[in-house]
């Protein structure tokens, strides 16, 4: 089948798990991937060569990791995928000979076929290829991987990394509670059952296998809940992803009225990517249950200085998602699962945290001045020839007006021999802060526009501001 497309989905292994999921990676396949077969860059230049077995790209298959440290780990992929050497793969015709394939790759008797046929790291395509047959197929086998690689795939859907990831599972209506740490209760229950489900089916699956090998007695069908690759509930991972959803949300990226990415290409201006947004949510941006920011910017800052800043966008999406009665209650339990308070998170790890979940390749922008006193967010997909002008215009000179202001308020409390000892070193703190963010800000002309990085490049103005 001809297609136009450029990018392809690309399996290259990844870390041990289970059944479904490692779908990370893209390569340019543009003209049946002329470029990566013939190791040609745009000049003409050989830079590097790539084999690809041509007949089998593309096909189902059930692969595994080449490291197994921990054991094999087979997964199940489905059309469309490009692989190499690290996503070590086998096809069948038959879809029912992929699921069999799989059933052995994740059983202890694939696992002891494994240590024979090679008692090293490494699990090779003719290392599989050796494992023999039982003389019969349990009939139950095919349906017991299919169930698993359901519960694996919605596993594996439910964080925003996935490619199908459709919306946050701690707002589902399934677990619909008046507080977050209710929802996140609920979260744990579901993720306690997923997790005894799949022990249940891989028992079962390691029982019919050793049956039918005849190896009764000589191995356990018994899978120790720290082998199962489902992701466990955890307070502080969790509150940091709906953090994360929250801020897609404030960007645009996703909508509490739309499942799936809403905003997630460029465009010229901000007012084409919300008329490009409420096309995507099928509704005006007025009747929105949450609203993306007009132009895309959140200030990430230690103080309220801006009325649409990151924690007062938070606290009013905390107010859509749960009733407003349970604002208090919920950033208690936010910020006692994040073990800080909520302004201190996002200024201090919220971006840390979302590296690590884009590995090192964000989506979000931290945008800082050279001493980190001022900090906003910007988004990737919507960002413009525009956007560092309006960090400059409505955010990074109000801020710096605004902390002028500040500074003469707390020169006058300091001075002021009626106040209490404590409140007196709190301006004195306070105004340190201050005056040390005014004396960068100034250090050279005193110009704004001079005292911060913006080169007239805006590509290079990003690489400059940008927190690596």
């Amino acid at each position: 089948m001809k297609t136009e497309k450029k990018w392809f989905p690309y399996n290259k292994g990844g870390p041990q798990r289970r059944w479904y999921g490692n779908s990370e990676h893209i390569v340019n396949w543009e003209n049946d991937g002329i470029r990566l077969q013939t190791g040609l860059d745009p000049s003409g230049t050989r830079i590097w060569a790539h084999n690809f077995n041509l007949s089998y790209i593309f096909r189902p298959s059930v692969s595994w990791g080449d490291i197994t440290t921990r054991g094999l780990s087979g997964r199940f992929f489905g059309p469309g995928y490009l692989f190499d050497a690290t996503g070590l793969s086998a096809f069948s015709d038959l879809q029912n000979h992929i699921l069999i394939g799989l059933s052995l790759l994740n059983s202890s008797v694939g696992h002891t076929f494994a240590d024979v046929l090679n008692p090293t790291l490494h699990f090779k395509s003719g290392d599989f290829s050796e494992i023999p047959l039982p003389p019969e197929i349990p009939e139950r086998i095919p349906t017991i991987v299919q169930d698993a690689v359901t519960e694996a795939r919605t596993d594996w859907d439910s964080f925003e990394t996935s490619w199908d990831f459709s919306g946050l599972p701690l707002l589902r209506p399934r677990l619909n509670s008046a507080t977050l740490e209710a929802r996140w209760r609920n979260w744990e229950a579901l993720c306690t059952a997923a997790i005894r489900r799949m022990q249940e089916l891989e028992t079962e699956n390691n029982r019919l296998l050793i049956t039918a090998y005849g190896l009764d007695g000589e191995l356990s069908p018994e899978v120790p809940e720290e082998q199962i690759t489902l992701a466990r509930a955890d307070a502080r991972a969790d509150m940091a992803a709906f953090l994360s959803y929250a801020v897609g949300c404030m960007m645009g990226r996703y909508s509490l009225d739309q499942n799936g990415l809403i905003l997630a290409d460029s465009r010229e201006s901000q007012a084409d990517h919300l008329a490009a947004y409420e096309g995507k949510v099928g509704k005006p941006v007025t009747e929105i249950q949450f609203k993306p920011d007009p132009d895309g910017i959140l200030p990430v800052l230690d103080g309220e200085w801006f009325d649409d800043d990151i924690i007062a966008r938070s606290r009013e999406f905390l107010s859509v998602t749960f009733p407003e009665s349970s604002l208090t209650e919920n950033l208690r339990f936010i910020e006692t699962s994040l073990g800080k308070d909520l302004r201190k998170y996002f200024c201090s790890d919220f971006y840390k945290d979302h590296l690590q979940t884009y590995k090192k390749r964000p989506i979000y922008w931290l945008v800082q001045s050279p001493n980190k006193g001022f900090s906003c967010l910007i988004y990737l997909h919507r960002y413009t020839k525009d956007t560092l002008n309006l960090v400059l215009n409505n955010y990074l000179r109000p801020y710096l007006l605004k902390l002028e202001a500040r500074q003469r308020q707390l020169e006058l409390d300091h001075a002021d021999d009626s106040l209490p000892n404590k409140e007196r070193a709190a301006s004195r703190k306070e105004l340190d802060k201050i005056v040390k963010v005014l004396c960068c800000a100034n250090a050279r002309t005193g110009n704004v526009m001079h005292s911060f990085p913006w080169p007239s490049n805006a590509s290079n103005s990003i690489s400059m501001m940008v927190l690596r």
